[in-house]
């Protein structure tokens, strides 16, 4: 297939863009790099690119390819929290508009990257795709009002789907240390502490950034009956874990370190436990590769590679807001996160 990644210069993007050419598919990328300067060790996969803001994305931008991975949004959910709003025009209303942008310029195929955290905070059960949402953050609303409206735009010529990814972890060439089992590993491969920054209780589920990838290829290449306007959660039922039981893992992966838990940390609203049934059973392709542990060991031994310092990992080279806060002082984006005049090109010539 022709297929087009928004977004694909982020965590996730640059590993699947990498996937879906060694999967014998033709890839194109739209992506406004607000993280040029971020990228880690390994480089980012040289495919074309269009470098654009999504919210700017016009029909030509869609025309002549068979599907459209939609990753571009706001990643995570304190950089949501600096502009609710914002969230929203870029995580949502970008979203509906790319998808009918898509439809009208005959893309079949729209895979939405969607997120386990719509389920918010839902305590001890264990939710499949049917248990409602209890979003508590303006990152995993945007989830759930995307998935309520690309939902009607599906007929027999425009088919969507919709992947909830669990708890992303893993190396990438543009690394997240926001990232719960990423940033456990570097505190304590940096200083020798496992920093919990919540009472630990909190249940997440938990995935590979490749095993995310894995998924939207299986859905990607998977008979459009199987995957027509339906949700799938992506991750193993074995890897649901308490936060503390990640400190713990990463205790035994990490030689000399212990667990910590940050001063006046409490229950963290965000607590759901999955079930990823659906998927094992309608996409025999996808095969997850990686659990925590094997997880936990690729980033302790990729940090200990690089020689990883705290003062990197904390920096605003691989801390999202405080890049977008370094961006913004010196006057390259504006206000909406918009690059100012002549400063995206500044940068990508660096």
């Amino acid at each position: 297939m022709r297929v087009l990644v928004t977004g694909e210069k982020g965590y996730i993007g640059t590993v699947l863009s990498s996937m879906l050419v060694e999967a014998g598919h033709d890839v194109a990328g739209l992506d406004t790099d607000l993280f040029e300067r971020c990228t880690f060790g390994a480089a980012i996969p040289n495919i074309p690119s269009n470098r654009k803001d999504v919210r700017d994305a016009e029909l030509s931008d869609l025309q002549g390819f068979d599907a459209v991975v939609h990753l571009a949004a706001l990643s995570n959910d304190p950089l949501g929290n600096i502009n609710p709003e914002l969230t929203y025009e870029i995580n949502y209303q970008s979203t509906v508009r790319i998808a009918k942008l898509a439809k009208q310029a005959g893309v079949k195929r729209f895979l939405f990257s969607s997120s386990c955290s719509t389920y918010g905070s839902a305590g001890d059960d264990i939710l499949n795709e049917d248990a409602a949402f209890n979003p508590v953050t303006p990152y995993g609303h945007s989830k759930v009002m995307s998935e309520r409206d690309v939902a009607t735009l599906a007929d027999s010529t425009f088919s969507p789907t919709f992947l909830r990814n669990a708890t992303a972890y893993g190396v990438s060439p543009r690394l997240r240390f926001d990232l719960v089992l990423n940033n456990l590993v570097a505190w304590a491969f940096t200083t020798g502490r496992v920093l919990i920054k919540s009472d630990g209780s909190p249940w997440r589920p938990l995935v590979h950034v490749e095993d995310i990838c894995r998924g939207f290829l299986a859905a990607l290449e998977a008979p459009r009956d199987l995957v027509h306007n339906r949700a799938f959660n992506i991750g193993r039922n074995t890897e649901n874990y308490r936060i503390r039981e990640l400190a713990n893992i990463v205790k035994e992966v990490v030689p000399g370190c212990s667990i910590e838990y940050a001063a006046g940390c409490g229950p963290d609203k965000r607590c759901y436990r999955v079930d990823f049934s659906l998927v094992e059973k309608t996409l025999p392709n996808f095969r997850p590769r990686w659990d925590v542990r094997t997880g936990a060991e690729q980033l302790y031994n990729t940090y200990k590679n690089v020689g990883l310092r705290s003062e990197d990992f904390e920096s605003a080279r691989y801390n999202r807001i405080d890049q977008i806060r370094q961006l913004r002082t010196e006057g390259r984006l504006d206000g909406n996160l918009r690059w100012q005049a002549g400063s995206a090109v500044e940068m990508s010539v660096r």
